[in-house]
């Protein structure tokens, strides 16, 4: 039933198309993407050779939410996402709006960061201004993203699928190719106790932003074909398949190139392939490039699809909730979160970006672990949906708070 304002345009529903492959690749575009390709620098920089623990324990965060984010998809199955839980969970329509708000600015904030990443690869392969080439990209992906989900959802797990292979390939380089003259993989377990504790908790903050992603996959519920049984195996697949990704990655990288060479470097991930062929660098510099522009366009349309969903809800104006009747989505929205995207990635730099992001998306992880707490308390193991124990979102509420105090000192 739709709870839109009585002025709302005519409804077109969103295309119900999304298969269990296309939505966990989906979620694998968005969590897998440029964050890796350019953090295992600046986590090595605060974590030394501990900086795999750092995204161990960023996964154990993300974790218990995205338990918490699978029940909660399957008890409410709608775009609005985290404000929907919110506003059923915690009964206060204003906290709703904040939470689908934050949630739709965090995917505009992330996507700034990206585009300006992906302006500066386009930029120095073609040799063209960084911002024209950050405005192009967003433009370009906006109009993918306005043009279909099937579309634009395929041609992410495409480009999900080369980034995941570049990945792939960093690890076979570094481990059976380079020459080996980093940190012995023994010298990366930290001893139990020590001051090196702290710099792993900071490098974690920032892991946690390469994990930033897997909540948007709820985002698209309304556009999967069963979501009650696709959102949680979708969710937990792709957090899977990150985390073992990203462990053996940043363990690879440390192996294979000199801690001091690593620590802050700006293409971390590149420093693999510096005694390799040209045609190996450039291969994987094109690989980086996609994986920038695949971050760009997912958040578009997570972005999108929340400002969609609170706007069918009634929660913001109706002319958001606007669908096109010939590509079936969100027009307005998609126009708005482009709008919006361009804007900061002209105006903020990429570091104060990333940290935004991280903070906006561990403050929406407390209060949709608040929310799942207060509907269990409600309806107890009521109802035919996919169930965690109360155990789960305490910790992800714990969890959070922690990470989030880490952040904000």
């Amino acid at each position: 039933m739709s709870h839109r304002a009585t002025d709302a345009p005519a409804h077109v529903a969103l295309n119900r198309s999304l298969s269990l492959p296309l939505v966990t690749l989906y979620g694998l575009g968005v969590t897998v993407g440029a964050g890796i390709y350019v953090l295992v620098g600046q986590t090595a920089a605060m974590a030394g050779a501990f900086a795999p623990v750092a995204f161990i324990l960023a996964a154990i965060v993300v974790g218990f939410t995205a338990f918490s984010y699978a029940e909660l998809s399957t008890r409410l199955p709608v775009s609005a996402g985290a404000a929907a839980y919110v506003a059923a969970g915690l009964g206060k329509v204003r906290i709703a709006q904040a939470v689908g708000l934050a949630v739709a600015v965090s995917g505009v904030v992330s996507a700034s960061a990206v585009a300006i990443g992906a302006g500066g690869y386009l930029a120095d392969l073609l040799g063209l201004r960084a911002d024209l080439m950050a405005v192009l990209v967003v433009l370009v992906m906006g109009a993918l993203a306005w043009w279909g989900i099937t579309q634009s959802v395929a041609t992410a797990a495409v480009i999900t699928v080369i980034e995941i292979s570049g990945l792939f390939g960093v690890v076979l380089w570094a481990t059976w190719v380079a020459e080996p003259s980093g940190t012995p993989l023994a010298a990366m377990v930290p001893p139990l106790s020590g001051p090196h504790w702290a710099g792993i908790a900071a490098a974690s903050v920032l892991a946690f932003f390469a994990f930033v992603g897997f909540e948007d996959i709820v985002n698209i519920a309304e556009e999967a074909r069963d979501p009650r049984h696709v959102l949680p195996r979708a969710i937990g697949l792709t957090l899977v398949v990150t985390t073992l990704v990203y462990i053996a990655v940043v363990a690879a990288v440390l192996h294979a190139v000199p801690l001091e060479a690593l620590a802050g470097s700006e293409a971390p991930l590149g420093l693999v392939f510096a005694a390799a062929p040209q045609w190996v660098q450039a291969t994987f510099s094109s690989v980086a490039v996609v994986a920038t522009i695949n971050g760009v366009l997912i958040q578009i349309i997570m972005a999108s699809r929340v400002l969609y969903g609170m706007a069918d809800r009634g929660q913001l104006p109706a002319r958001l909730s606007y669908v096109s009747p010939r590509t079936r989505t969100p027009t307005v929205a998609t126009a708005l979160v482009v709008v919006a995207i361009i804007a900061l990635s002209q105006l903020v730099p990429i570091e104060r970006l990333a940290g935004y992001t991280a903070q906006i998306v561990l403050t929406v992880f407390i209060f949709v672990n608040l929310s799942l707490i207060a509907l269990k308390r409600q309806s107890g193991a009521e109802g035919d949906h996919f169930r965690v124990p109360m155990l789960i979102p305490v910790l992800g509420v714990l969890s959070s708070a922690a990470l989030l105090v880490t952040a904000l000192l």
